[in-house]
């Protein structure tokens, strides 16, 4: 079996280029990490963001609901004058005519 051995310049060199390696893909790493630190804000702010929006939704709708019943008031009023005016003008004819039966 054969032997080889590398010089002492060769192994140094060797060495030196791995820890510059090393430094780089630690490096790379701490930049990865605190992009995924940020992303994971991004997406705890999202969350809440949709959370508000989905309240604000909820409350247009019911104040759209509220709008939709205080406009329908005055129409209420309306019809109700609408109904008792023309009771009264059938009241008054019918009267009108049973008066003129009875003369």
């Amino acid at each position: 079996m054969s032997e080889q051995f590398v010089t002492l310049e060769v192994h140094t060199e060797f060495s030196k280029r791995m820890e510059e390696a090393d430094k780089r893909q630690n490096r790379r790493l701490d930049i990865i990490e605190e992009r995924q630190a940020q992303i994971s804000e991004l997406v705890a702010s999202v969350k809440v963001l949709a959370a508000n929006v989905e309240n604000i939704a909820n409350e247009i709708n019911e104040q759209g609901q509220r709008l939709r019943e205080i406009e329908g008031v005055p129409k209420k009023h309306w019809e109700t004058a609408v109904a008792c005016i023309i009771t009264g003008l059938v009241g008054a004819a019918i009267t009108a005519l049973i008066s003129g039966l009875i003369h």
